[in-house]
């Protein structure tokens, strides 16, 4: 004999019924409401993703390159059209294909797809895109300091314990892989990576007042200063004049910080000033991955122009967030103009004694004496 059970319904079964759906309509969270899609670049300091500003490099190009390019000064970006009547490719996707190329240092070949382009359309964007960058905007945006400019470097350098000093200088390597074969025992050194070495001079606000490229990658520090042209306008009295005054002595010219010292409590104050021109190039391979990564070209003149855009590239965004991350109030400074210094710029006044300045510049004995007064200041 089977047995079947069957299910009575009770009023009362209602309230268990309804309790669940009540718990979870009284507890129940909105759902947000889509964010606002924002563009994602590297942060400063981590280099992971973070949110990038109106100063970053997008609205850089699109408010200050595109304009330029409309013109007449680079043919290559201007609108055309074929014999049919049918637009050719618009300068706004030739500079998207150079700035990806740039930014995330892939090959020509990885814009394809995202702007519909060929590799060797994407590779000649590039190209063109950088000699027109220099162009344009080299002048402006890698140039000497202005007696302004130094008055303001030199009073952040007072304020750091460093008189005198306007900026800091370090070289960079950029390891080259398409290179001839001929010339891998002149770039290689140690590891045996050909490379190719950047020098440059950066302050405070990692601006990069000066940018020495192409020198072998043999070279040490030393063997490229030589080679630089950083002290040039000292040299031919372009430069404006600078006094300033260490434990009473005067000098009259300023100096860029580096490395090497072995006085303890001078090296750990100069090792903090001196990650200016340290983050500089952290900063600068962390915008563009095209420096960090090998360099797969294999002109070595289209190599140093992309490294000359990537700079000057970088300090338009360095003009525009500086004073976001600045730790100096320059406001204070310009409002203590009464105030006496400690140093002053003037305008040079032309001698004629190339040789003397020369001498000059490659004094010693005043370079080891202002080092004993600097230890001693500090």
């Amino acid at each position: 004999m089977t047995s079947s059970s069957h299910y009575h319904y009770h009023k009362d079964d209602d309230a268990d019924f309804e309790s669940p759906f009540e718990e979870f309509f009284n507890n129940y969270a909105p759902i947000p409401e889509p964010k606002e899609r924002k563009n994602v670049f590297l942060s400063r300091e981590t280099g992971k993703k973070a949110t990038r500003s109106s100063g970053m490099i997008t609205l850089a190009i699109l408010q200050h390159i595109l304009p330029s390019y409309s013109g007449d000064e680079v043919p290559y970006f201007q609108p055309t059209e074929d014999a049919t009547g049918r637009s050719s490719l618009s300068p706004l996707q030739k500079c998207t294909a150079a700035i990806r190329q740039l930014v995330y240092g892939g090959g020509a070949d990885t814009v394809d797809e995202y702007v519909r382009l060929a590799e060797t359309t994407a590779r000649k964007c590039l190209h063109n895109f950088t000699a027109g960058i220099i162009s344009l905007f080299g002048d402006e945006y890698v140039r000497r300091p202005t007696p302004e400019d130094l008055e303001r470097l030199l009073h952040i350098g007072d304020q750091r314990g460093f008189p005198g000093m306007i900026g800091n200088i370090d070289c960079m390597h950029w390891e080259w892989k398409n290179f001839p074969t001929a010339w891998k025992g002149m770039h290689s050194r140690g590891t045996g990576k050909p490379t190719i070495v950047l020098e440059a001079v950066a302050s405070y606000d990692l601006w990069i007042w000066h940018a020495f490229f192409g020198a072998l990658g043999t070279m040490n520090d030393l063997n490229i200063l030589d080679r630089s042209p950083v002290f040039d306008d000292i040299i031919n009295e372009i430069a404006p004049q600078v006094n300033f005054y260490v434990n009473g002595t005067e000098y009259h010219l300023a100096y860029h910080l580096t490395d090497g010292e072995k006085n303890s409590l001078f090296a750990k104050t100069q090792e903090a000033v001196r990650k200016d021109v340290e983050r500089a190039f952290g900063v600068l391979q962390a915008r563009f991955a095209v420096v960090k990564n090998t360099s797969k070209l294999w002109d070595k003149d289209k190599i140093a122009n992309i490294m000359r855009a990537c700079i000057i590239l970088y300090n338009m965004i360095v003009k525009d967030e500086r004073d976001s991350y600045t730790q100096y109030n320059i406001l204070e400074f310009q409002q203590r103009e009464d105030v006496d210094q400690t140093f002053s710029v003037k305008k040079t006044t032309k001698h004629g004694n190339t040789i003397g300045r020369r001498t000059e510049v490659r004094d010693k004995e005043a370079h080891q004496q202002l080092k004993e007064y600097l230890i001693e200041n500090i």
